[in-house]
C-alpha cells in the first residue's frame, strides 16, 4: 500500500498541518513513520478536490472540440476530482447506452470521476421525455437530468420530468430561458444591444422560467436545480423559492461572476455565451447571491468549440466558453484574495455543495478528514500566471480569460491518493 505525507500544508486556509495519504484514503498523520515519502507543501493550501456540476465534454462527438480524455485533463489541471457531463453530445446522452459509454470511457482515462447527466427529452428536442428510467437503472445510475443549452419550456413535459425524476431519487437541472422571449437573441437586452442593433436576451426570460419551475417543483414536492443564474431577478426568484422551503439549488458560473457586457462591446466571439454576459447591476446581484449562499455553487459551464465556430462574426459564432482550467483562479482571485470569502467557504461552493447536489458525498466533497478518500487540490495562492489558450489541455481555445493574469494557481491534484496533475513533479504519476 502506497503512503505519502504532505507536510506543512495550510489546511483549508485555516492553519498548518500534515496530511497522511495511505493507499486511497487519508490516515492519521501520527501513524506516519519516518520512512514515509514526504512532500514539503510550505506555501500551499489543501482543499478537497473540486467538483463541477456543469461540464460539456462533446463526447461522443466529432472530437474536434473536446473528448472525454482532453476534457478530464483540463479538469485535473483546474483542481477537479469529479465532473458532471452535460448530455448535448452527438448522439445525445438520452439512453442507457450513451451514458454508459461516457462512464466507461472516463474510467479508462482514469484521472477524474465523470457522472453522466441524462437528457430530459429525446434528442433534447423538447417533444417527448427521454428514457429517464433506463438511464437511472443503467450502470451510470443517472440521477441528474437536463436539456442544458435548451430550456424544457413545455410545462406538461416539465411536470412529467419532475414527477418521474422525483420517483427515481433524482432531479431536473433547468436551462432557464423562455425561447419565445429570446428569438434571435445575440446578447444581453440593454443599451449595448440597442447600440449595436442586435436582438437582445431580456433578463425576464430567465426569471419567468425559474419562477414557473420553482412553483411546479414546490407543488409536486420535487427537486429543482437552476443552471447558470445570470440576472438580479433570477437571483430574487431563487431566494424567494428557498424562503418557501422549495427544494431548489442554483449555480453561478465564473464568467457571470467576473465578466460584464463591457467585454461584449469588443464583439470578440469568445465572449458570446448563453445566457449572455450581463450588465454591472446583474453581475453585482449574482456576486452578492453567491456570497450569501443563495447561489449554492460554481458550475463552470465549460463549453469547448472548434476554432472555426468562434473564428467568425459575432452573429454566426457559437455560444460557449472554456472554464475548467480557469475556474478556481477566477473565483479565488475575485472573492478569496479580496477578503470577501474564506478558503473554506470557497471549498463549500466548489466541492461540498456540488457533491451534495448529486449525493456523492461518500466519494467527493469531504473535509480532509481521516478515513476520507484522498481527493485533494493543492493550491498556490501566490503564483502569478497568465492564461494562454495555446497551453490549455482542451482541444478548443475559446476562453474569455485569455491573456488575463491571475494570482491563484493549482499546484497539484490528487484522486484517491494518486496524483492526476503534478506540474512540479513532486508525486509519482504511475
Amino acid at each position: 500500500m502506497s503512503e505519502l505525507l504532505l507536510h506543512n500544508v495550510d489546511l483549508l486556509g485555516e492553519g498548518l498541518g500534515d496530511l497522511f495519504v495511505r493507499g486511497e484514503r487519508l490516515a492519521d498523520p501520527a501513524e506516519a513513520s519516518s520512512q514515509v515519502p514526504t512532500v514539503d507543501c510550505s506555501g500551499l493550501i489543501a482543499l478537497p478536490a473540486l467538483v463541477d456540476p456543469h461540464t460539456h465534454l462533446r463526447d461522443p462527438g466529432q472530437g474536434n472540440a473536446e473528448t472525454i480524455a482532453t476534457g478530464l485533463q483540463a479538469a485535473v489541471r483546474g483542481g477537479y476530482g469529479a465532473v458532471f457531463a452535460m448530455p448535448n453530445t452527438d448522439p445525445v446522452a438520452d439512453s442507457a447506452e450513451v451514458v454508459e459509454y461516457e462512464l466507461d470511457t472516463a474510467r479508462q482515462v482514469g484521472i477524474c470521476d465523470l457522472y453522466p447527466i441524462g437528457a430530459v427529452t429525446t434528442g433534447q428536442a423538447g417533444q417527448e421525455l427521454a428514457d429517464l428510467e433506463g438511464m437511472a437503472a443503467s450502470g451510470a445510475a443517472v440521477r441528474m437530468f437536463s436539456d442544458d443549452g435548451h430550456c424544457v419550456s413545455r410545462s406538461d413535459l416539465l411536470r412529467g420530468a419532475l414527477e418521474r425524476t422525483s420517483r427515481l431519487g433524482g432531479f431536473v437541472a433547468q436551462h432557464a430561458q423562455d425561447p419565445l422571449l429570446t428569438v434571435g437573441a445575440q446578447l444581453d437586452d440593454g443599451p449595448l444591444a440597442a447600440e449595436l442593433g442586435k436582438p437582445g436576451w431580456p433578463g425576464m426570460a430567465e426569471s419567468v422560467i425559474i419562477a414557473r419551475d420553482a412553483l411546479m417543483a414546490g407543488y409536486l414536492g420535487a427537486r429543482l436545480h437552476v443552471c447558470h443564474v445570470s440576472t438580479a431577478a433570477g437571483v430574487e426568484v431563487v431566494r424567494w423559492a428557498k424562503h418557501q422551503d422549495i427544494d431548489i439549488t442554483a449555480e453561478a458560473t465564473p464568467h457571470h461572476l467576473a465578466l460584464t457586457t463591457d467585454e461584449v462591446a469588443s464583439q470578440d466571439p469568445d465572449f458570446k455565451v448563453n445566457p449572455p454576459l450581463r450588465g454591472p447591476a446583474d453581475v453585482q446581484a449574482v456576486r452578492d447571491a453567491f456570497l450569501d449562499g443563495t447561489l449554492d455553487m460554481v458550475g463552470t459551464d465549460h463549453a469547448p468549440h472548434p476554432d472555426a465556430a468562434k473564428a467568425c462574426g459575432w452573429d454566426q459564432a457559437a455560444n460557449g466558453m472554456l472554464g475548467l482550467e480557469t475556474a478556481l483562479a477566477v473565483v479565488a482571485d475575485l472573492f478569496v484574495q479580496s477578503g470577501r470569502m474564506t478558503w473554506r467557504q470557497l471549498s463549500d461552493r466548489m466541492s461540498q455543495a456540488p457533491a451534495r447536489l448529486l449525493g456523492i458525498e461518500a466519494e467527493h466533497g469531504g473535509h480532509l478528514e481521516v478515513g476520507r478518500f484522498a481527493n485533494i487540490c493543492l493550491v498556490d495562492p501566490d503564483h502569478p500566471w497568465r492564461v494562454d489558450p495555446a497551453r490549455l489541455a482542451s482541444i478548443a481555445h475559446n476562453t474569455p480569460f485569455k491573456e488575463r493574469n491571475y494570482r491563484t494557481s493549482v499546484a497539484a491534484t490528487l484522486l484517491r491518493g494518486r496524483a492526476t496533475y503534478d506540474p512540479g513533479r513532486h508525486f509519482s504519476l504511475a
